[in-house]
């Protein structure tokens, strides 16, 4: 079973997200989302997500592409534990997320499209 992996925030999910998963769940066969927390969210991004994670997390899971949804660890830079606990074949980048250096070469790293980047991007949706 081919285990995908992404990472988000996914603030006021709308249809930019649902695109980023579905073009993530066509990777493999199971689709992991590692949600961030809302403390890493401030860290990050300066400011707390307009919707909390249990919140997200709901949306998340009420949408039905994700087969498994996780919260990441309240320090975000442990990003490698959770790969290895996932073990993914593949990890799934949006177009505007940061690259991910990873020490193994056995994981698959593919940046996928945007999805009207002018109209669906979180931080444009005020």
């Amino acid at each position: 079973m081919k285990r995908t992996l992404v990472f988000g925030t996914f603030d006021k999910l709308h249809q930019g997200h649902i695109n980023f998963l579905k073009q993530a769940k066509k990777m493999g066969d199971c689709l992991y989302v590692v949600l961030a927390r809302d403390i890493n969210v401030k860290k990050i991004k300066g400011h707390l997500p307009k919707d909390n994670e249990k919140e997200r997390m709901k949306k998340l899971q009420r949408i039905k592409i994700a087969d498994k949804i996780l919260l990441g660890y309240k320090y975000y830079k442990n990003r490698t534990k959770i790969i290895k606990k996932i073990n993914p074949q593949i990890i799934c980048l949006g177009y505007d997320q940061p690259n991910v250096n990873l020490r193994d070469n056995k994981i698959k790293i593919i940046r996928l499209k945007a999805y009207k980047p002018k109209q669906y991007k979180s931080s444009l949706m005020v």
